[in-house]
């Protein structure tokens, strides 16, 4: 192996670290904004609100690391798309930090609340959204269609907990209009976790374009 090539693929390594650290601090950020809401914890809420900053400067981090690694290494067209789909991955990423932001601030609005039903299946949605989250990146840094093509399904057991939550809290609203109000920040919450689902299945969607050339939609 020559010694451009070493040096582009121990920079890459380095690139594909900073991504997957910058992955466990969101799925973490996921865990707590949903735990925040299960358990009422006002402190719990706060920290995944500031750690958005600690996300945002990852983000910057491995941006410039990837316009670096263009210009300094100069890489053939392959490459190129490989550094460059890290540039969008992350974007990804950064758009599900918000997604937990905005859940700990769902959690905040209603904490003095009684909860009109147990917090059963928003739970369960998190545990596969961070799940949806942690595989996608190990199929992006593996270069693992299989894995990238298994989100499929886990997108998918997403919108069914979303459908099934939107379809008892509709029941609970109409029968019951005081419930509306929380009821609807309740969907929120759902709806939140359902984007992490989508912006999951965008990262597989660019490793099964960048080991084929071949561009699907696995969300469809």
């Amino acid at each position: 192996m020559s010694a451009p090539r070493q040096w582009f693929d121990k920079d890459l390594d380095e690139l594909n670290q900073e991504i997957l650290k910058m992955g466990g601090i969101i799925e973490q950020q996921i865990y707590d904004a949903v735990e925040s809401l299960i358990s009422k914890d006002l402190g719990l809420a706060e920290t995944v609100i500031n750690r958005d900053d600690q996300v945002d400067e990852l983000q910057q981090i491995i941006e410039d690391k990837c316009i670096r690694l263009v210009i300094r290494q100069q890489p053939m067209a392959k490459d190129m798309r490989a550094v460059f789909a890290g540039i969008k991955l992350v974007t990804d990423l950064e758009r599900i930090s918000d997604t937990a932001v905005n859940i700990s601030r769902i959690a905040k609005r209603i904490i003095d609340e009684q909860y009109i039903k147990p917090l059963i299946d928003i739970p369960r949605m998190a545990k596969v959204a961070q799940d949806i989250v942690r595989v996608a990146l190990d199929s992006f840094v593996r270069r693992n269609i299989n894995m990238a093509e298994s989100l499929f399904n886990m997108e998918e057991e997403i919108d069914h907990l979303y459908a099934q939550i939107f379809r008892e809290l509709l029941v609970i609203m109409m029968e019951n209009p005081k419930t509306i109000s929380q009821a609807t920040q309740l969907l929120m919450v759902a709806r939140h976790l359902e984007r992490i689902g989508d912006h999951s299945t965008n990262i597989g969607e660019m490793v099964v374009y960048l080991e084929t050339g071949k561009r699907i939609k696995l969300n469809d």
